[in-house]
């Protein structure tokens, strides 16, 4: 099936669309709206057929007038539209090699990307282009490993067959696992060898089974173990393998966030695919971030250069509304992933050598006299587990008659104060706390409500129960009845049970389980859908959840979060896809959470606070992990920019290391 967005034009005429194209350029000035119309709505086979009927028309290079016509961004555009695909990579590693530095990232983007035939193509098009040996070029211009692999992918020699060997697949996840994670050092060879030579089904399936031996994505391990552009070329390796489409979905997404636009990263991208799989790219990017590439387009750039790129794009699926197959295969693929038992690790252990009436000095010394030592203070408590913190309490009441929370409290103050008083209430008080913090008062916090109700397994929500109880004297369920309403309302007093199933998946009910969350007839009432999501989202155990998602995608074609938001609203729509996303990767979502509390202007610091609290003993190494893995850099790194003084040098102990 075509998934390109340009297609070959009907009743196509090569020098009626020449002489349309000499008359927009004639005389003074030139008309860029009948420019790009033609242009973009020509196939490149069709384009390279209109300059040879300019050439044989006038005697003139088309390429050349249109240079000559055109500025900027947009005559970049349309020049890279009328060069036949290889001599476009040609031309564009030419670029990238040329003159002082090098573009490695776009070295990396075509040969990580390129099938064998288009690599071939791409070298005998650099030949007669510059009548020059492109690998003899890239070795001249890059060193070590990442050279390596580059003259790998540069044979084009990649296996094709379709027919995996079990075994093989075993031996390969079992050689890149000893290559990298267990040995002292890395073995580049290896990774060169398997990445670049088996066959994009092949390492489908041993990336499948490196997850299941290894308990991590090879990403992770890859950005442990190799670095620099070798590891960039890497990992953009196994996105290709992966999901092409998803690869482009990502660099078109980074190329136009933030401040300033990556020009040639997006004209590169939207030409070279605009005849492969641009639908394919499209329906990614709009489930992967929520909007449309036509509105990201329509925003990030301007004139002629934008009705261009949108004519490329070929339509906006924010307005079409739709789920599609390509789409569908990566939320699938996610699934599995997230079906894998990976081990949960906090960034807080228990101090060996624990002294705790030793500590209740250290602390009684830095708060006693004139001043406090923060840095004591953020030593003690940071480094100690929660069961350790606690015995303190009790060595500082024995040793000094007094109250050590409220010396902390009269000691320290602002961001600081809420982190380590935080720290010193048990997990259940903490959350107990924030949750009352959420409903007393004018207003309702929901997304606190949301945050703890959806993510807590049924013994943290069990005895959250008892600490409200106890610091509150009211139930829980009776403050979150009081204070919320309709359907949002019922998720939370259903959540608010602990009572979810823990059992392993029944595949019999997930199908049915499935079939209930699908069913969208027109007789339904709203009540009833809320209601059948309620009833198998805020009951089935984890483990059954996965299989049902899956099943659903398998039924449906659709994601069940994408389904979520499409057809519910409000707190209600927010409640569901946190459990959903909790269910999917719980350590993703805290990873998101606390990314969103520190991009753009100002730092939600309550809840960067209180995830980094609640996680650290559970969770916060993996959740470090999917940081890294979903934003490209660091927790730690941001904390470490986003925050300052102690309360920074508290978070970072807590966050535990820099990865």
């Amino acid at each position: 099936v075509y998934r390109g967005s340009v297609k070959d034009f009907q009743g196509f005429d090569a020098n009626q669309d020449a002489e349309a194209l000499y008359n927009a350029m004639k005389g003074f000035g030139s008309d860029k709206e009948a420019i790009l119309d033609l242009i973009t709505s020509r196939s490149n086979k069709q384009r390279v057929e209109i300059c040879q009927a300019y050439k044989s028309l006038y005697g003139k290079d088309l390429i050349a007038d249109l240079k000559y016509e055109l500025t900027g961004k947009f005559e970049r555009l349309i020049v890279s539209l009328m060069r036949p695909p290889a001599y476009g990579d040609a031309k564009e590693i030419k670029d990238a090699i040329s003159g002082v530095g090098t573009d490695e990232k776009c070295l990396i983007e075509i040969l990580a990307s390129r099938t064998n035939q288009e690599i071939h193509d791409l070298v005998a098009a650099y030949k007669d282009a510059y009548q020059r040996d492109l690998e003899a070029d890239i070795v001249g211009d890059t060193s070590g490993h990442f050279k390596k692999m580059l003259v790998v992918l540069l044979q084009g020699a990649r296996e094709e067959d379709d027919v995996v060997s079990e075994d093989l697949v075993e031996q390969d996840a079992k050689d890149l696992l000893e290559a990298g994670e267990l040995k002292w050092g890395t073995d580049e060879a290896q990774f060169i060898y398997i990445l670049g030579r088996r066959s994009r089904q092949h390492l489908r399936l041993v990336f499948d089974e490196y997850l299941k031996i290894a308990g991590k994505p090879i990403e992770r391990s890859i950005r442990g173990e190799l670095s620099g552009d070798f590891e960039k070329l890497m990992l953009a390796v196994v996105k290709c393998i992966r999901s092409r489409a998803e690869y482009f979905a990502e660099r078109l997404y980074k190329a136009m966030k933030g401040l300033g636009t990556r020009d040639n990263t997006l004209i590169r991208i939207m030409v070279s695919r605009s005849e492969i799989d641009m639908l394919d790219i499209r329906e990614v990017f709009r489930t992967k971030y929520e909007k449309s590439l036509h509105n990201m387009i329509k925003e990030d750039t301007s004139g002629e250069y934008k009705k261009a790129l949108l004519k490329l794009c070929g339509g906006d699926d924010d307005a079409a509304g739709e789920f599609f197959p390509e789409a569908a295969q990566v939320a699938y693929r996610m699934w599995e992933l997230s079906a894998v038992k990976v081990e949960l690790r906090g960034t807080v252990q228990p101090a060996g050598d624990f002294n705790d009436d030793g500590d209740a000095q250290v602390l009684r010394k830095a708060m006693k006299g004139l001043g406090t030592d923060e840095g004591a203070i953020i030593e003690v408590v940071t480094k100690r587990s929660n069961a350790q913190r606690q015995q303190i309490l009790k060595a500082y009441k024995a040793h000094y008659g007094r109250d050590l929370m409220a010396d902390l409290k009269s000691e320290l103050s602002g961001s600081l104060a809420k982190l380590i008083l935080g720290l010193m209430l048990t997990p259940a008080q903490y959350d107990a706390k924030q949750l009352r913090k959420a409903v007393e008062g004018a207003g309702t916090d929901e997304s606190v409500l949301i945050e703890i109700m959806a993510t807590r397994n049924n013994q943290e929500i069990r005895a959250i129960n008892e600490a409200y109880q106890e610091a509150y004297h009211k139930s829980l369920e009776d403050d979150l009845s009081s204070d919320t309403s309709g359907h949002f309302k019922r998720i939370l007093v259903s959540l608010a049970l602990g009572n979810r199933d823990e059992g392993p998946e029944n595949l019999t009910q997930a199908h049915e389980d499935a079939k209930k969350l699908a069913d969208v007839s027109s007789n339904d009432s709203s009540d009833s859908l809320e209601t059948r999501f309620l009833s198998i989202l805020c009951t089935r155990s984890y483990p059954h959840l996965r299989r049902v998602f899956q099943e659903f995608i398998k039924m449906t074609n659709h994601d069940v979060e994408h389904a979520i938001k499409k057809r519910m609203s409000g707190d209600v729509r927010d409640a569901f896809v946190a459990i959903v996303r909790s269910v999917k990767n719980k350590p993703a979502f805290f990873a998101d959470k606390l990314y969103k509390s520190m991009k753009g202007a100002g730092t939600d610091e309550r809840t960067l606070t209180r995830i980094m609290i609640s996680r650290s003993e559970i969770d916060l190494f993996n959740i470090r992990g999917e940081f890294m893995d979903l934003f490209d850099k660091s927790l730690h790194h941001m904390i470490e920019k986003d925050t300052s003084g102690d309360y920074r040098k508290a978070l970072l102990v807590l966050c535990g290391g820099e990865d």
